[in-house]
C-alpha cells in the first residue's frame, strides 16, 4: 500500500481507491479524491489492485479511479486485467488519463469502465464523473439539454431521417447537411421543427468548425459505449446552435472508423429519432461496416457529385457494391453539386450523359454559391445567415420547404 496511510487502518470505511504506478504524479486528482470522498478512500499500486478485491476491505468498494499516462500505454495488460477484475466483482471503473491515445481509452473503456475523465481534471470533473456513475443505476427523469423554443424533448417522436454521403472529397455533402438542417429548423415560425445534426464523420467530420462549435470529450465517451446511454446521456451529448439546431460533433481526436460498430450506431439514430422530427446524418467519405445501418434508418439518402469522372466512377462502384447485397438502392436521391448554369447548353448536356451512363435520375441540382460557401464554413455561420441572398442558399431553403411539406402532407394523411 503507498500514498495514504494502509487502507486497513483508515478510521472510515474505504468506498475508492486510485490505481497507478505513482498517485503522486496524479496529485490533482488526490485533490479532487479528497474534496469528493474526504478520508473514505486509499491508493493502490496497479501490480496489488487485484490480490487487494480478494480482502474484506476490498469488498466494499465502490469504484476505482485508474489514472494512466503515456507511460502506461506500452503495456496495457495490466490496466486491462485490473479493469476486468474489478468489473467482475461490481466495482466501478474510471479511467483518469493524461496523453493516452484515443484507440487506447477506446480498448479500456470496452473492458467496463464506466467513465473517462481527461488529465489534468477539470474543475468538478471527478465530482461529475461520481454523480454520473450513481445515477446510472436510476432511470432519468427528465431530460437535463438545452430544449428548442416550444418543444420538449419527450422521446416519443418519429422523426424523418436525411442522410447525407459524398461520393468524392469536396461534393458538398456536408454544406448540404448543415444548411439543410439549419433551414429546417426556421419553417412553421413560433412552433419549428425540433432537428439534429449527427456527424459520423469520425475522422474529418467539419460540421463543428460549420458552425463553430467546440468538439468535446464527451462525444468520445457517447461512442464509446452507447449500451449505457439513455435519453439524458445522448441530450448532454449535443451542442446547441442559435438555440435550435442540435448537433453532435465529431470527437475531438481523429478516430478509426471501425471503433464505432453498427449496432452503436443503430442505438444513436434511434435515440435521436424518438427525440426530434428531423435527423440530419453527415457520413463519411467511405463505406464502412454501417453504411448499411443508416441507409437501412434513412428515408432519404442524399448523393453528392459533381460533374466529373472520379464522382462517376465512385457512384457506379457504389451503386454496384449496394446492389451486390440486395441494399434498397431507391432511397438514394443524386444531388449534382456545382451544376451547369441554365443557359450553359454545353454543360446540360454532359449533365445528361452522365445521368444516361449511371443509369440514374439527377433529381436535385444544386448551383455553384461561389466564394461565399468557403468563407460561410470558415466563418461559423450557415448560408441563410452569412449569405442569404447567395443562390445556393435559396436552393437549399426550397428544399428543406419541399422537405418539410411533404412531411406534413404524409402526417396529415395518416
Amino acid at each position: 500500500m503507498s500514498g495514504r496511510a494502509a487502507l486497513q487502518s483508515d478510521p472510515e470505511p474505504i468506498t475508492a481507491c486510485t490505481v497507478s504506478r505513482d498517485v503522486q504524479n496524479f496529485d490533482l486528482l488526490i485533490e479532487d479524491m479528497e474534496a469528493v470522498l474526504g478520508e473514505a478512500w486509499g491508493d493502490l499500486p496497479i501490480d496489488d489492485a487485484v490480490a487487494f478485491f480478494e480482502q474484506p476491505d476490498g469488498k466494499d468498494l465502490e469504484f476505482i479511479a485508474m489514472a494512466l499516462d503515456d507511460q502506461d500505454e506500452a503495456d496495457l495488460s495490466m490496466v486491462a486485467a485490473v479493469i476486468k477484475a474489478a468489473v467482475q466483482r461490481d466495482i466501478k471503473v474510471i479511467v483518469i488519463a493524461e496523453e493516452v491515445s484515443p484507440i487506447a481509452l477506446h480498448q479500456l473503456l470496452k473492458l467496463g469502465a464506466e467513465e473517462f475523465v481527461p488529465y489534468p481534471l477539470p474543475d468538478g470533473a471527478l465530482q461529475d464523473a461520481v454523480t454520473r456513475m450513481r445515477e446510472k443505476e436510476i432511470p432519468p427523469v427528465a431530460p437535463a439539454a438545452p430544449e428548442t423554443p416550444g418543444v420538449k424533448s419527450t422521446g416519443n417522436r418519429e422523426a424523418v431521417i436525411l442522410a447525407v454521403q459524398p461520393m468524392a472529397g469536396g461534393t458538398g455533402a456536408t454544406t448540404l447537411a448543415v444548411n439543410l438542417a439549419w433551414e429546417l429548423t426556421q419553417l412553421d415560425g413560433d412552433t419549428p421543427p425540433r432537428v439534429c445534426l449527427l456527424d459520423f464523420g469520425l475522422q474529418f467530420g467539419s460540421t463543428a468548425t460549420y458552425l463553430d462549435l467546440p468538439r468535446r470529450d464527451v462525444v468520445y465517451e457517447l461512442l464509446s459505449d452507447t449500451e449505457m446511454m439513455d435519453q439524458e446521456i445522448f441530450m448532454q451529448a449535443l451542442l446547441t446552435y442559435e438555440d435550435r439546431l442540435h448537433v453532435l460533433t465529431a470527437p475531438p481526436d481523429m478516430l478509426p472508423l471501425d471503433m464505432v460498430t453498427a449496432e452503436d450506431v443503430e442505438r444513436i439514430v434511434e435515440m435521436a429519432r424518438t427525440n426530434f422530427d428531423y435527423v440530419i446524418i453527415d457520413m463519411p467519405n467511405t463505406l464502412v461496416q454501417w453504411t448499411e445501418t443508416v441507409l437501412q434508418a434513412a428515408h432519404v439518402y442524399f448523393v453528392t457529385l459533381e460533374l466529373d469522372l472520379r464522382s462517376a466512377q465512385n457512384t457506379l462502384r457504389m451503386i454496384k457494391a449496394l446492389k451486390a447485397e440486395e441494399l434498397p438502392v431507391e432511397k438514394l436521391r443524386y444531388v449534382l453539386n456545382r451544376s451547369p448554369k441554365f443557359t450553359d447548353l454545353s454543360g446540360k448536356s454532359r449533365v445528361k450523359r452522365l445521368a444516361e451512363s449511371l443509369d440514374i435520375s439527377i433529381e436535385l441540382m444544386l448551383p455553384d454559391g461561389g466564394k461565399q460557401v468557403s468563407e460561410a464554413g470558415d466563418h461559423g455561420a450557415p448560408l441563410a445567415i452569412s449569405a442569404p441572398k447567395n443562390v445556393l442558399r435559396k436552393e437549399l431553403n426550397k428544399l428543406a420547404k419541399s422537405v418539410h411539406d411533404l412531411n406534413q402532407a404524409e402526417v396529415a394523411a395518416q
